[in-house]
Order: structure tokens, then C-alpha cells, then sequence
């Protein structure tokens, strides 16, 4: 079946320039992120149980970068910190309240700007 984008294209105004190409915000998207050096990320550690069944998990947001930096970072935090973890919409989930040893562990790996 062929893709029918029409819904991308309401409000667009017609244009007679034979060169025009149509682009929508997920075109634009596709880029890849540059990942910031470590020293640069604004790392937040933040501890959730909401919608967990209760279960303790840490978050760590802000991380600024590629998809594949941010899925190394979380695999060697969850080697060294010997737990389990996952990585979800830009953000690394540890299981467990690890944030006094998780700190120390990440400005060791030269994310200073860590809280």
C-alpha cells in the first residue's frame, strides 16, 4: 500500500517554484547529534517510583548526544555499578537508588557537571 503523507502536509501553502521540495520536521530530524564531551553534559540523577509496580529505579537525564554514546555510557555505568537497566527516550534507568554511588562514578568519568 502506498504511504499517503497528506496529514504532513495540511497548512501548506502552494507553491509554482519548480524546484520546490516538500519537508517536514522529520525530515530535519534524521541529522545525527554531535555528543558533547563529558565535561559539557548536564547530567541530572533523579530517583522515580511512579508507574514502577514501586520499584526503586535512578534516572539520569540530560545526556546530550547519539543514541550509541548513550547506550555505552549506560552499559558501563550498569558494569561498574553491578546492576541492572535500561535505556529509554534519551534517558539512562538504573535499577535501584544508586545515586550516592553513582555520582562519584560519573565525575570519575569526566561528567563534572553532575547533580
Amino acid at each position: 500500500m502506498k504511504d499517503n503523507d497528506w496529514k504532513k502536509r495540511l497548512g501548506m501553502v502552494y507553491s509554482t517554484n519548480p524546484d520546490f521540495a516538500f519537508t517536514t520536521d522529520d525530515d530535519i530530524n534524521d541529522e545525527p547529534i554531535a555528543t558533547l564531551p563529558p565535561e559539557r553534559q548536564r547530567l541530572r540523577l533523579q530517583l522515580e517510583k511512579s508507574g514502577r509496580a514501586g520499584k526503586t529505579v535512578t534516572v539520569i537525564k540530560g545526556f546530550t548526544g547519539s543514541d550509541d554514546d548513550l547506550r555505552s555510557l549506560s552499559r558501563e555505568l550498569k558494569k561498574r555499578l553491578c546492576t541492572g537497566g535500561a535505556e529509554k527516550d534519551g534517558q539512562i534507568l538504573i535499577q535501584g537508588d544508586v545515586r550516592q554511588r553513582l555520582l562519584p562514578l560519573l565525575r570519575t568519568l569526566g561528567y563534572t557537571d553532575s547533580k
